[in-house]
């Protein structure tokens, strides 16, 4: 249930901290107003803490941020929501606290008991703890494709439809990967040879990986090879016999002056040590010199290969690498479609098993849902009936569809529809075509108040679900809403003083302007205060006593005092 609401800087309210009843988890809780005080900004607090898209419009004027924090005490029927609520580090407390933050560039904070928490979290939390129902949810109505998840949720058949659409949803994977591959089967043959073709190709030319940069080094060196054995020669003569003699004596003469001068030695030795290696660079030289060679026939061959391999990338790749590459995923190719047959084979069985599976499940959600349909049909005209519909028909329409594969969606084959007759007599038709707005609020709380025996959340919201109800269909809405309340929390934004007279606690709001700003006020009534909004919703200005005492009348009436 909803213990406490605190919000801050949401459009009219600058500040404002509601408490409801705690203690009870169920009663009826009324907000009335004068049109335009700010009713709404309750369900659109509300709509913050559910997840629900925000806009900086709703940010109170001259504010850089919005604040909506709601705390909620989980009953014992939430013994899952309150182990998600422990695996996700959120603590395992039955009070629970959500708070969401909007400032002006149109980012949102989410919290769970003062940790971030996702949007998707707060959406999921939120959705097992309370239900909306607003003048947006009538015009649900009117839609066929919703009907069906209605159905689903009074029959308790989300988990088989998830189940079923898990299987539509492979079965139509696999459909698609058995018709691409058979076109790929036609065109099998064809592609098969050329791929074998491009594989022959690419391994007659036996490329190595690093092989170009090789050749080309080659090349350069083939083609400047009269330069450099000149160069390469002369280099050898200027480091000739003389200059190995000198470092011969070189050599001796360190040794001579080490022994004469300790001090030396180290001296003596590096430059010994530069001796050997300047014979060493002298015996690469020359190993350098010998093996130059000018060979036009080598650099022949090498531009050849270099050629082939230039040919080899503009067709598969640009390095060798990605020709190699290109080499294996073409194998590859070539063996996928060698077994393609038996590919083809084994997925057809596989299509033909997920299709038997997928209609047996979609034969047995359908038997269900006409199940429930039928309960529903009789649950409606029992509620109906004490929200003044005498003799009201409500029936679900099932279209006949031709069950095959092919008509199937990921819903089932199931098309229902919502059909509604207001006056014995008269066919049903679909809602869109007949039900009034008027009548539209009583089909909805109908509805909602079955909902609310199946679910699980224990506070529902009412925004204005009395639009277009007057005369006994008030009073009747207004018992069906107490009835309700007997047993939920429930939440009624409302014109009705038949619906306001029943509540267990009654908040008035209020538009004020000080220091030149208008804002909104909530503030629990008095039972004196209660008497005198009851009167102004009855009359206006123009209460009088009579007025008055017909207040206290209907606060008699719906079990409570002034």
């Amino acid at each position: 249930m909803l213990c406490e609401l605190r919000v801050k800087n949401l459009a009219l309210i600058e500040s404002l901290e509601l408490s409801f009843d705690q203690g009870k988890s169920s009663g009826l809780v009324v907000m009335t107003g004068e049109t335009g005080a700010g009713k709404s900004i309750m369900l659109r607090a509300i709509q913050l803490l559910t997840g629900g898209r925000a806009s900086v419009d709703w940010i109170r004027s001259g504010a850089e941020s919005c604040e909506v924090e709601a705390l909620f005490e989980l009953g014992p029927h939430h013994g899952k929501l309150l182990q998600k609520l422990e695996e996700s580090g959120f603590g395992s407390d039955t009070f629970v606290v959500v708070r969401r933050m909007l400032n002006s560039a149109g980012r949102s904070r989410f919290f769970i008991n003062g940790s971030l928490a996702t949007a998707k979290s707060v959406s999921e939390l939120t959705a097992d703890m309370l239900s909306v129902a607003s003048q947006h949810d009538h015009q649900q109505l009117l839609q066929p494709a919703l009907h069906l998840d209605i159905l689903d949720t009074l029959g308790d058949l989300w988990p088989e439809r998830q189940e079923f659409s898990r299987t539509f949803s492979l079965w139509q994977e696999k459909r698609e990967d058995l018709a691409a591959l058979r076109r790929q089967e036609q065109e099998k043959e064809q592609k098969q040879d050329f791929l074998k073709f491009q594989v022959s190709e690419i391994r007659q030319a036996e490329l190595q990986p690093g092989e170009d940069e090789v050749l080309g080094a080659e090349k350069k060196r083939l083609k400047n090879a009269q330069a450099l054995i000149k160069v390469s020669q002369e280099s050898c003569r200027l480091l000739g016999s003389d200059l190995l003699n000198g470092l011969t004596q070189l050599r001796q003469n360190m040794g001579q002056m080490a022994s004469l001068d300790p001090g030396a030695a180290k001296l003596a030795e590096d430059v010994s040590g530069y001796t050997f290696l300047a014979e060493d660079y002298i015996s690469l030289l020359r190993e350098y010199r010998d093996a130059l060679e000018d060979d036009p026939y080598r650099l022949d061959q090498v531009n050849e290969r270099l050629d082939l391999v230039q040919q080899m990338k503009r067709k598969y790749g640009e390095t060798i690498e990605d020709i190699l590459d290109f080499t294996e995923k073409c194998e590859a190719e070539i063996l996928h479609f060698e077994n393609m047959d038996k590919t083809i084979a084994a997925l057809f069985i596989e299509v033909h098993t997920l299709e038997k599976k997928m209609v047996t499940q979609a034969g047995q959600l359908s038997g269900k849902r006409r199940q429930t349909g039928r309960e529903m049909e009789r649950a409606m005209a029992e509620e109906l009936a004490s929200l003044s519909f005498d003799r009201a028909g409500f029936i679900v329409n099932w279209r006949e569809i031709e069950e095959v594969p092919e008509k199937i969606r990921a819903s089932g084959w199931d098309r229902g529809e919502f059909y509604f007759s207001p006056n014995p007599g008269e066919p049903a038709k679909p809602l869109a075509k007949i039900a009034s707005g008027g009548e539209l609020s009583r089909l909805m709380l109908a509805m909602k108040c079955l909902l609310a025996k199946k679910d699980m959340v224990d506070t529902v919201i009412f925004d204005e679900v009395d639009a277009g109800i007057g005369g006994q269909a008030a009073e009747a809405v207004a018992q069906k809403i107490q009835e309700l309340a007997g047993h939920h929390q429930v939440f009624c934004i409302t014109h009705l003083p038949q619906i306001a007279a029943r509540g267990t606690q009654h908040f008035q709001v209020s538009k004020t302007v000080e220091n030149g700003r208008t804002q909104s006020a909530v503030s629990r009534l008095s039972p004196e205060a209660r008497v005198r909004e009851l009167a102004r919703m009855l009359a206006g200005d123009s209460a009088t006593a009579q007025t008055h005492a017909f207040a206290e009348e209907l606060l008699l009436k719906g079990g409570t005092s002034a």
